[in-house]
């Protein structure tokens, strides 16, 4: 499924780290940043939660919620956060639905073999569940500043 803009976010719950749910629905009324990433703990995945963490006050301002989402588990999340300590809301989609529903699972290839992994993508969500811009096959450097001049302007 590819997400266009003006069209409806797919809702989810998920756990979340530090125990719970996390669910779009719950979330209306305010704006939605998901940024989907391959995996805890690795250079590129680290970087994104801390550029997203140190804006978080600044996404917050912005009426904007941050939630990072992977196919790792809510132990592993948990871990991730503790050792970097993230500020950011982390959600588990580890059966792969929410990743499947965002158009994000897909078929990528890595020194000629192709394997089903996350593409780094990110989805700005408006106050009414909309999509508002997405953006596929991010580069991390300067991506967080980038979807906050974009949460700010909605």
């Amino acid at each position: 499924m590819t997400l266009t803009p003006g069209t409806q976010a797919p809702d989810f719950t998920l756990p979340r780290d530090g125990g719970g749910e996390i669910s779009l629905s719950a979330l209306k009324g305010r704006k939605v940043v998901l940024y989907f990433y391959p995996k805890d703990d690795t250079p590129g995945c680290t970087t994104e939660a801390l550029d997203f963490t140190a804006r978080a006050g600044d996404f917050d301002a912005a009426g904007a919620m941050v939630i990072g989402i992977s196919k790792d588990s809510v132990k592993k999340h948990d871990k991730f956060v503790a050792k970097h300590g993230l500020g950011i809301a982390l959600a588990s989609d580890e059966n792969g639905t929410t990743c499947e529903d965002y158009g994000v699972w897909v078929e990528k290839s890595m020194y000629g073999k192709t394997y089903m992994g996350i593409e780094r993508t990110t989805v700005l969500i408006d106050t009414e569940g909309r999509v508002a811009q997405v953006w596929p096959k991010v580069k991390v450097a300067g991506h967080a500043d980038e979807v906050l001049e974009a949460a700010r302007a909605l």
